[in-house]
């Protein structure tokens, strides 16, 4: 048992595809606490945790949450940027069977109160940037009954540091399967009111496990890795990215929050050998400065996915990194990714394919009524994975919209080719419907993407008496170019059909994303859309 599902790769590293001995999150800092001791398992800043640290302090808080009267299944949440104390929390929460829900920071303090109330969080804990915002509405948050700064403490607030710090460091022993729920990660709620995703243990060791199943590897984690975290906690690409460098017993290096310019620095002074990004951030490394003066030479790959990325950004990171890139697909309720194009298959012919199904994955091309479609034809995407949500916290209805006889379905159109790969066309919602054809809003998008004038673009159906909608793009030019609405209309004539040509153009400074770098095409349709009581 425990590492016999490992094996060295040719360089002598172990390569962690998959751990028998750590089945829940709370086994992680416990058995790589006796495997890898004295390890760095985080860094931060100037500071760092081994994993027998991380593995005794966890304990801690364990105990010290316990005191505070968190039982099994309680909601425990946190509301700050990435630090060590963030894993220190959500190794705690594991360790006594509750549930962390981490909270979108960059939510305003109406959605922050939303979710906290849902939720019905017991303890909070606040990063020291945000105990202004909850203090104003701390008096609709009844359910609450502690409140724990992480860094200084205003009046009436616990500290973090003094309230875990006269707690034992020995493991709670409290009872916990692979099926119970872990964290509650909430949507970003680019259709409507966030929801909170339940995601079981097991989400998080699934997929792996089905490669040894099979015999399989993925991007050969091993304890040797430097692994780079990027994108914010309260993100399900993040925590399933740092359970897999933990899981490894890897060193995983934590940045407080995006910034180019550091990422840059951390991947040269910690020779770091894998990331996990978003393909907006891939964008904005790629327009520093620095960026090519940046040493690269340690970085083994890039995993990016999240929202679509344009062919001409994928072509441009590949020259400029210089390593492996591989693509994943999928979303929280799938427990992140279900779909990957590995880095072998980063071909002319393959770029705008999102991969194939890991092991133990199916994916389905669905009509609306819930028939299987051929291959070539395009369809809802829906995904059946060991590694899916348990349901939506408290909203069974919703629950059985999205998961129907064990399938997700994901709100995205798609289609597989001859071999098996499969292509995301667009949001089955964001679909124009101009003069009775389809169009999808992505394709229009891509095609946008290769103007040399265009830094983003957003392609949407707005209003028309004569034909239902009409497609207008909305565009961000390059720092210093020009170019007029002609030009970008132009640009697409020739390259698509006629019907598929932006009808007007729109120049914009910036676009609305969530935080995973995805479009919020609500926002940008509503202004368009007033007053009609359809919004197709």
């Amino acid at each position: 048992m425990g590492y016999t599902p490992s094996k060295l790769s040719q360089s002598g590293r172990l390569i962690m595809i998959y751990n028998d001995e750590i089945t829940t999150l709370a086994d992680i800092p416990r058995v790589q606490g006796c495997h890898f001791q004295d390890a760095k398992a985080l860094v931060f800043k100037e500071q760092a945790l081994t994993y027998l640290e991380l593995d005794k302090q966890s304990n801690r808080v364990a105990h010290a949450l316990l005191a505070q009267g968190v039982k099994a299944t309680s909601r425990v949440a946190i509301l700050a940027k990435d630090s060590l104390k963030s894993y220190e929390i959500l190794f705690a929460c594991n360790k006594i069977n509750a549930v962390l829900v981490p909270i979108n920071w960059r939510l305003a303090a109406v959605e922050i109160s939303y979710i906290l109330t849902d939720a019905n969080v017991k303890v909070l804990f606040v990063g020291w940037q945000f105990q202004k915002l909850v203090a104003t509405i701390r008096d609709q948050l009844d359910a609450i009954n502690t409140f724990i700064a992480l860094e200084k403490a205003e009046e009436n607030w616990l500290n973090y540091d003094r309230w875990y710090q006269d707690h034992s460091d020995l493991p709670p022993h409290i009872p916990i399967s692979p099926q119970d729920v872990a964290v509650q990660m909430y949507t970003s709620g680019t259709t409507g009111r966030p929801k909170g995703v339940q995601l079981a243990h097991n989400s998080f060791f699934a997929i792996a496990k089905e490669f040894v199943k099979q015999g399989k590897t993925w991007i050969g984690w091993n304890s040797t890795d430097k692994s780079l975290l990027v994108l914010p906690f309260f993100h399900i690409g993040a925590l399933w990215w740092a359970i897999r460098g933990l899981a490894s017993g890897a060193e995983n290096i934590l940045l407080e929050t995006f910034v180019g310019t550091e990422v840059l620095q951390a991947i040269e002074k910690y020779r770091v050998t894998k990331t996990c990004m978003v393909p907006s951030m891939i964008q904005v490394l790629l327009t520093e400065s620095k960026c090519k003066q940046t040493d690269f030479s340690s970085l083994g790959y890039i995993v990016y996915g999240g929202s679509p990325i344009a062919e001409s950004l994928l072509r441009e990171a590949m020259v400029t990194f210089s390593c492996n890139f591989v693509q994943i697909y999928g979303m929280t309720e799938t427990g992140n990714c279900a779909v990957s194009l590995p880095a072998d298959a980063h071909t002319s012919a393959r770029l705008k394919s999102a991969g194939k199904p890991f092991p133990g994955v199916s994916v389905a091309i669905m009509n609306s009524s819930g028939k299987t479609l051929a291959v070539g034809e395009v369809g809802e995407v829906c995904i059946k994975s060991p590694a899916q949500m348990i349901g939506y916290w408290k909203l069974p209805q919703a629950t059985a919209q999205t998961l129907v006889d064990g399938w997700i379905h994901t709100g995205d159109a798609g289609y597989f080719d001859e071999e098996g790969y499969l292509y995301i066309f667009d949001r089955v919602k964001d679909m124009i419907c101009y003069a009775g054809e389809n169009v999808y809003p992505a394709e229009v998008e891509n095609v946008l993407y290769e103007h040399p004038s265009v830094a983003d673009v957003a392609v949407i159906g707005v209003p028309d008496e004569d034909w239902g909608e009409t497609i207008k793009a909305i565009v961000v030019l390059k720092p210093g170019i020009k170019a007029t609405a002609f030009d970008i209309i132009n640009f697409v004539r020739g390259k698509l059909a006629d019907f598929k040509l932006p009808r007007s153009v729109e120049f914009t400074e910036s676009l609305p994303r969530t935080p995973s770098g995805k479009l919020q095409k609500s926002k940008l349709r509503d202004k368009y859309w007033q007053g009609y009581e359809r919004k197709v």
